[in-house]
């Protein structure tokens, strides 16, 4: 999959084939709309195109709504997409500016001129452009000026998607784990860079690597132990994750830990990927550390048996 990070570096491509979103999650109802332009562009031997946005349009229509948590950053977005076989990202930034064309601008400039579209699929409920009113109809209305045409997605399956992501967001923010990965149709997952911690899982008999994520906007789930896969040093490795406060030790940060199964390696400063398979326990508050460490062996049990190691 090739990669662009403004429209114009895009050439426009033969056949393009195109659909328009934000596509978080890529979960499975977007799959179902990924699966359509693939089997469009092989019909007509031309290539998948997805033009999406950053910041997500909320973040800039409505910068003071800091709730807008995503299920993917935008590296982790393009990897999912570029895993079901898309040929071409596109990611454009988003402003007011851009939000403000009018619809036969965006159109003509941004589908037809800047990307070649000879066939787009669309929701019924796709808005786009000056306060938000151009949508299918407009389309509709300029395929035949601009010689592209109109392949409307089923309301179904555009409800679908929005039930889905929402469903997933409330899932994860509740630790229902199991229900998100299968509206999802795969293992919840984040990528983050290793960093030295105060090293008291180590103190306690369960060496961590303490997990620290850039992206502001990245949606993490509710405070409590995993059963997660991590990926790392070119390996898979079962784990048991933490999130919480740790609030027995009187924790004042927010923290995000795994401790790997049958790993000894230094993995300080490397990148890893953990994805969510079950979830164990709620974070609480032990009388002492004794119990504490009694619990966490509890749990390694429970995570093993719950992965199968």
């Amino acid at each position: 999959m090739k990669t662009y990070h403004h429209i114009d570096e895009f050439k426009p491509v033969k056949n393009a084939v195109v659909t328009i979103g934000t596509f978080d999650g890529v979960h499975l109802g977007h799959r179902k709309i990924i699966s359509r332009i693939k089997e469009l562009a092989a019909e007509v031997g031309g290539e998948t195109v997805i033009l999406t946005f950053f910041p997500h349009p909320r973040m800039i229509l409505h910068p003071e709504d800091e709730s807008m948590k995503l299920l993917n950053t935008m590296n982790e977005k393009a990897a999912l997409l570029e895993e079901l076989g898309v040929d071409h990202l596109i990611i454009t930034p988003f402003s007011r500016d851009f939000s403000n064309q009018s619809a036969e601008d965006y159109i003509r400039d941004i589908l037809v001129n800047k990307i070649g579209t000879k066939k787009i699929v669309i929701g019924y409920d796709h808005r786009f452009g000056k306060d938000r009113q151009g949508g299918l109809n407009d389309l509709l209305q300029f395929a035949p000026v601009y010689n592209f045409e109109v392949i409307e997605i089923p309301e179904q399956d555009i409800n679908d998607v929005a039930i889905s992501s929402t469903r997933i967001r409330e899932a994860l923010l509740n630790a229902e784990i199991e229900v998100a990965n299968t509206f999802l149709g795969y293992p919840f997952f984040i990528t983050g860079k290793v960093v030295h911690g105060d090293q008291v899982g180590r103190q306690l008999g369960y060496p961590t690597a303490n997990i620290v994520i850039e992206e502001q906007y990245k949606l993490i789930p509710h405070d409590g132990i995993f059963a997660v896969k991590v990926q790392v040093a070119e390996g898979e490795y079962n784990g048991m994750a933490y999130i919480g406060n740790r609030p027995t030790i009187n924790g004042m940060r927010h923290s995000i830990e795994v401790n790997l199964f049958d790993f000894d390696q230094d993995v300080y400063k490397k990148s890893i990927r953990m994805a969510f398979i079950h979830f164990v326990r709620h974070d609480v508050k032990f009388p002492n550390l004794d119990e504490l460490i009694t619990q966490i062996g509890k749990d390694k049990e429970d995570v093993m048996r719950l992965l199968g190691s």
